[in-house]
């Protein structure tokens, strides 16, 4: 347990978070690009909170030995796999009604005004595709069912990290 403990002090350990990521993202961008699998609405969201946990990490192993620094990695790391979480779970939600012919989703991200980021990196937040086609699987899961364990796992390692830490009675 003192080991886990240890981990979100270490760069390490926030670079492994940053690289994973990184690695998800990349593998988006190949199924966008190479194989020709548009992205919806609800795929963009999970795209967008995958960019949060990669920001966690870069916070996290820039200032992995400040408390205020370690908080906010924890609070965007949180938000980004709860949030990309819940966004899955609709998105398997519309693939899997028996009414998702019937389901039309948004094009146009609904991003603040204030960071509109379909309009300053279309290649990365445009939604071209339909949420309720299923045009991938592996091993009979869809990619939102992937992605709900993706995300699963995320908000697992930050629950038991952070849970450790209060345990150890270590400031988080």
């Amino acid at each position: 347990m003192e080991f886990i403990s240890n981990l979100v002090t270490n760069s390490r350990a926030w670079f492994l978070l940053t690289i994973s990521a990184l690695g998800l993202e990349i593998a988006a961008l190949y199924f966008q690009y190479v194989l020709g699998l548009a992205p919806c609405i609800m795929c963009i969201y999970q795209r967008t909170a995958l960019w949060g946990i990669f920001a966690a990490g870069i916070v996290g192993m820039l200032g992995n030995k400040s408390m205020p620094l370690r908080l906010l990695s924890y609070i965007l790391w949180g938000i980004s796999s709860v949030w990309g979480l819940l966004i899955a779970i609709e998105h398997v939600d519309i693939q899997t009604s028996e009414f998702s012919f019937m389901y039309v989703c948004e094009i146009v991200p609904n991003f603040p005004q204030w960071a509109p980021l379909h309009e300053w990196l279309p290649l990365l937040f445009e939604a071209t595709g339909d949420c309720g086609e299923i045009n991938w699987q592996f091993f009979n899961f869809t990619m939102p069912q992937m992605m709900i364990v993706v995300f699963g796992i995320y908000s697992a390692i930050l629950a038991v990290t952070l849970l450790i830490r209060i345990f150890t009675n270590k400031t988080i």
